[in-house]
C-alpha cells in the first residue's frame, strides 16, 4: 500500500460526516435551536479525526518529509495553499465552539451556525479534492519505495499513538476543573 491510501481512505470518512450537515441544517430550521450535542461531535470529530490525525499526518509526516525534497514551484505552491486551508480549517472550528457558547449563553446564533455549517460542508470537498486529484499523487514521485515504506510506518505508528494523546487530554482537562 501506498502512504496516501489512508489519507484517502480518511477523506471518505470526513465526507461522511460532512453529509450529515445538510440535514442538521434543516432541523436548526425547523425547530429553531440548536442541537449542541451535535455541534460538539461535530468539533470533536474535526478536531479529533479530520485535524489532528488526518492533517496531523499531512503535515508532521508527508509535508515534513516533502520539504527536505526539491520540490516543483507547483507543487510547492499547492503544499503552502493546503496548510493555509487546514489554518482555516481550524479557525472556522474555532467559530462553531464560540457560536455554540454564546447561544449557551443565550444569544440567538442559529444564523452563525447555518452559516459555519454550509462553510466547512463546502470548504473540505475541495481542499480534499485538491490533494486526492492533484497533490498526493505527484507527491509519490517524490520518494523512493523504501521511503513510501517508511512513511507508512510512521502513519500507523502517529495513529495508533492518537488515542493515547486524545484521552490524556480529556483526563488532563478533567483534572484542570476538580
Amino acid at each position: 500500500m501506498k502512504p496516501i491510501g489512508p489519507l484517502m481512505w480518511e477523506h471518505r470518512l470526513i465526507e461522511k460526516m460532512l453529509r450529515l450537515f445538510e440535514g442538521e441544517i434543516k432541523k436548526i430550521s425547523e425547530l429553531n435551536r440548536l442541537d449542541t450535542v451535535f455541534i460538539d461531535a461535530t468539533v470533536d470529530f474535526i478536531r479529533t479525526y479530520a485535524d489532528r490525525t488526518h492533517h496531523g499526518k499531512e503535515e508532521d509526516i508527508l509535508f515534513s518529509e516533502l520539504a527536505k525534497k526539491k520540490l516543483f514551484p507547483e507543487h510547492a505552491r499547492i503544499m503552502d495553499e493546503l496548510m493555509e486551508e487546514h489554518r482555516h480549517a481550524r479557525q472556522m472550528v474555532g467559530k462553531l465552539v464560540t457560536a455554540r457558547d454564546r447561544y449557551l449563553q443565550g444569544e440567538n446564533t442559529l444564523k452563525e451556525v447555518i452559516g459555519l455549517f454550509r462553510e466547512l460542508a463546502q470548504f473540505y470537498p475541495a481542499h480534499i479534492e485538491k490533494e486526492d486529484k492533484h497533490f498526493f499523487f505527484p507527491c509519490l514521485e517524490y520518494f523512493t519505495d523504501e521511503e513510501q515504506k517508511q512513511m507508512l510506518a510512521q502513519f500507523n505508528e502517529f495513529d495508533r499513538s492518537m488515542i493515547h494523546e486524545k484521552y490524556n487530554k480529556v483526563v488532563e482537562h478533567l483534572t484542570k476543573q476538580d
